[in-house]
């Protein structure tokens, strides 16, 4: 209704449930013929576990998108040229991920945000783990650090942190449609496919912290992931 476009469709999709994944994935797979780009872009801060068991930071921003991504990559391949962008973070430079214990909330004080950070390195794995992948297909794959942006992730944050986080994102970050403009970019600009796997921010490419330029452990956090959603 926003924009006036009635080739705008909603679909319901909960990325804390692996049984809402596979319904959207079906739905989408018997309505729509096409999928050139594909955007993961939902993210949540917060403590918590989901239906399935997993951390809901966790299972939200990677483990959700990456089943998604899994069961839509035939269409994409069938569709290429196509692209996966995955809206990560900087914050993917704290981030530690365990093979052995994906999917289990971090311990320790600061908890929910070391699992917020962990995520969003498992976001630039992931990226980087399916354009090794998908190499031959026309099917390539960008992690995106859109800046700081104003948008309603820290709605789960603890009441006595949120008059802390909400002055600071009004006052200093981006609004939403400045933080979505390096992930258009990612989209929709020519020339990119060279670059598949790499992680961008509004400066363009740039190299990620160690952890998110570790071949090995993209490759167990991929089968870890497989495993964890039952592929």
């Amino acid at each position: 209704q926003e924009t006036g476009n009635n080739e705008v469709l909603f679909m319901h999709l909960d990325l804390a449930s692996l049984r809402s994944v596979r319904a959207f994935a079906s739905t989408f797979l018997r309505q729509e013929p096409h999928l050139h780009l594909l955007i993961n872009n939902a993210g949540v801060s917060a403590g918590g576990t989901t239906e399935d068991g997993f951390s809901l930071p966790f299972q939200v921003n990677h483990l959700g998108h990456f089943l998604l991504t899994q069961l839509l990559l035939e269409r994409l391949r069938s569709c290429a040229p196509s692209r996966v962008v995955i809206v990560a973070s900087s914050a993917h430079c704290a981030g530690r991920l365990c093979p052995e214990s994906l999917g289990r909330p971090p311990s320790g004080l600061f908890s929910t945000f070391q699992d917020y950070c962990d995520s969003k390195l498992a976001n630039v794995l992931h990226a980087r783990e399916l354009a090794t992948r998908e190499q031959g297909t026309q099917v390539t794959s960008y992690a995106v650090h859109p800046g700081f942006v104003n948008t309603s992730l820290f709605r789960y944050a603890p009441l006595w942190l949120k008059p802390l986080l909400l002055p600071l994102a009004w006052l200093l970050f981006l609004d939403a449609s400045e933080g979505a403009q390096v992930v258009l970019d990612c989209a929709t600009q020519d020339g990119l496919e060279p670059l598949s796997g790499r992680y961008f921010t509004d400066c363009g490419p740039r190299l990620p912290w160690p952890a998110g330029r570790d071949d090995r452990l993209a490759r167990a956090l991929w089968e870890g992931s497989e495993r964890l959603v039952g592929l």
